[in-house]
Parts: C-alpha cells; structure tokens; sequence
C-alpha cells in the first residue's frame, strides 16, 4: 500500500493543504492528524462572536470540499515525535504512520505567564473549548476583567467583555500603547482612544509579577506595586510555535519551522509547512524569514506549498516563482475595525495618513524606502473600502532586490 501524504494538524491550515494537495493533482492517500476532537473551524470569531454569544460552533466549522471527501481524519490524536530520515511519525497512541510527504501544520498555542498565584480564573483564547470557558466565567454579574496584553486577541477579548457588561475591564501590557508593534504609534494612541471612550481601562508600561488569592485569582499585581482586583484574567501574551515533535531532525526550530522561498523545511522537499508555524522568507519584501499569524496565511501558504509538494512527488516542474503572499488581517473592536493589507510593521519608521484623520475614519500608509509596504484602515465600512483599494498597488509594487537569506 502506497504511503499517504501525512497532514500533521487538523486545523485551517491541514484542511486547506489537504484541499490544495487535490487541486494541484494528488490523487493518493492523505491523512490528517489533529489534537483537537473538532473538524476544523474559524478561529478569529472565538474573541468575538462566540465569546459574545453570537455564533455557535456549527457556524463556525469549516466544510470541506468534496475533494478531500476520502481523506483519512485522526482527530483528538497528537503528533508527538518524527524521524524525517525514515519517513516516519509518532502518535500519542504509540502508533507510527509512514508517510510519503509530510505536511507541518501544527500551528501555535498561546504563551502562558511565570507568575506566582493560582491558576483557576485564568484564561487564554485559542480553542473553542477555550473560548467557552471564558464565555462562561465573563457573564457572571459584576465580573471584574483583567487582560493581560494588549495585542489584536488582547483588546478584541477587552471590546467583548465591555459588551458583554462587566462591571470593570483593564488591559496591561508593558508596551507604552496598544498593538503599537504592528500598528506603530499614530494608529496606537487613535485605538487607545476609541478604548477607553467605550470604558476600557488601560495599565500600560507595567508587566505582571504576580496573582492574588488563594484557591482562585482575586487580583492582578502589577511591576508598578499596583494590584487590580479581578475575577478573571486573561493571558494573551503571545504564542509558541508547537514544533517539539520535530525536535532532533536537524531543522531550525527558533520561530516555527524555518523554510524556504517554496516552503521545503530544512532542504527536504518532501516536508513542508505550512499556517502560522512556517517562517519563510516573503519575496515580496526581503529574504528576511518570518512567521505571520494573518487569517490568509493557512490558505496562501497551502496553495504554494501543495504545488510544490506535489510536483515533487509527482516528479514534475512545478514552475513556480519564490513565495510572495500580501499578507492580510482585520480586527473587530467594539463598533470599529482594524483593516489591513501588506506588512505595515515593515515601514513603521515612515507613516503617513493617506485619507481621512485620526479622530474618525483614517486610513494610513506605511513605508520602507520609499516604497509603500502595507495599510491599515481603522474606522467604519468606508475606511476599511479605503485599504482594499490600495490593495492592488501593494500586489503590483515591485519585489526589492533580494538579499541572501538569514536565519
């Protein structure tokens, strides 16, 4: 029996590889492994719809396409060690599967803090099981909330739990504004604006040291001698890349798994990457390798790398230039959106308001060199149609010349 093609992780990034491996003309056996008990679903929604109660869990699954009808599901099973030399993984269950190619898509699980106190009342935001738990602990009466980071999870997570009536909501982060790492400082200070008009709180500038309380978390202390009190907290601080299992096969594991310009792991065109886990180098920027955890990286990355990986094991040309994705996110926020086209933190030395003013409805340009590199919109319906009609000057911009690659 011919090996199949092994899709380690089941979430968006799996299912789009296993549909891109049907597309590009695989026909033979694929299996997707995934720890999770659920066919895979939309993740953006569960710091938002599905914490304010709006969405169920059958609205957000994914439905398959008619392709991959006949692919083999391993679902509540974790991928736990791998021997690329002999084509070879391992399963929690003892089992080891052959493959032919192997996909990684294992994505990542949230950064969890190293502070003293317990552990109950805090939460994180990355699984549907996630999200109802906190759903649950937030529409207690008089809940008092603490978000720990201020990053796109951070303040939509603080936007919901606003909605949803809590009596008191403050976000905490050591950076003097929020989201100001992808953002920068113009679109930051307007976002922290918008906030606080809607009742959040902000302690910024400060980190956590500590949890208060003893059997569940009472209060949050702060570096600043500070204590908030609260009744739930939530860590978004972060993700790790989950690529343990792979450890001792000799790829760069430092950020994710770092590829090549076609998405090959450690010069092995039979394993590639794919989703948020890969760090690969954007031809459309540098030849720097980096991760990018935007919604339209599970599909972009699987479209490209499925060619690849097929081609290969087809042995045929698969013809195509160097990865060049325009990367893209959105952020729900209270009444307002964050939208975004291209890789605004790459021209943050060099901002510029390209229509319409901080106050209200903006849209803002970011450059490198001289050149435009990304935009964000951040406002109502009208701003977001603003970014998406630079979006076809950022896919015609021409590639920089291209330095040699860097780990």
């Amino acid at each position: 029996m011919t090996a199949p093609i092994v899709v380690a992780g089941a979430s968006m990034a799996g299912l789009r590889a296993a549909e891109q491996l049907r597309a590009a003309g695989w026909d033979g056996p694929i299996t997707l492994v995934g720890d999770e008990p659920h066919m895979p679903y939309n993740r953006p929604p569960l710091s938002k719809e599905v914490l304010a109660g709006k969405a169920t869990f059958e609205s957000l699954a994914f439905r398959p396409r008619a392709a991959v009808a006949d692919v083999e599901w391993r679902l509540g099973t974790t991928v736990t060690r791998a021997d690329l030399d002999g084509r070879t993984v391992g399963l929690d269950d003892g089992e080891t599967l052959p493959y032919r190619g192997l996909v990684v898509a294992t994505g990542m699980r949230p950064r969890r803090l190293r502070c003293p106190g317990p552990v109950a009342g805090r939460h994180t935001v990355r699984t549907l099981a996630d999200a109802r738990g906190l759903r649950e602990a937030l529409t207690g009466p008089g809940v008092r909330v603490v978000v720990v980071g201020a990053g796109f999870i951070g303040c939509e997570v603080a936007a919901t739990a606003v909605a949803l009536g809590a009596a008191e909501v403050t976000v905490v982060d050591p950076m003097p504004l929020p989201m100001v790492g992808p953002l920068g400082e113009l679109l930051a200070r307007a976002l922290l604006t918008r906030h606080e008009r809607r009742g959040v709180r902000f302690a910024l500038g400060t980190g956590v040291t500590g949890f208060e309380g003893e059997d569940e978390v009472t209060g949050v202390a702060l570096a600043d001698g500070r204590v908030l009190p609260a009744d739930v907290v939530v860590e978004s601080v972060g993700s790790l890349a989950n690529t343990e299992w792979l450890e001792g096969n000799g790829l760069d594991l430092t950020d994710g798994v770092l590829t090549d310009e076609h998405l090959r792991a450690g010069g092995r065109p039979e394993v590639i990457a794919v989703g948020d886990v890969a760090r690969f180098p954007n031809a459309r920027y540098d030849g720097v390798p980096r991760r990018v955890e935007h919604w339209s990286i599970p599909t972009d990355t699987a479209k490209h790398a499925a060619r690849v990986l097929t081609a290969h094991l087809t042995g045929t040309d698969h013809g195509l230039e160097p990865f060049a994705p325009l990367p893209t996110f959105w952020s729900d926020q209270h009444d307002f959106r964050l939208q975004s086209f291209g890789s605004p933190a790459l021209g943050r030395e060099d901002v510029r308001v390209l229509e319409g003013d901080p106050e209200g409805d903006v849209l803002v340009g970011y450059h490198r060199d001289g050149r435009l590199v990304g935009v964000v919109a951040l406002g109502g319906q009208g701003a977001a149609a603003a970014a998406a009609r630079h979006r076809a000057e950022l896919l015609r911009q021409p590639a920089p010349p291209q330095p040699a690659p860097t780990a």
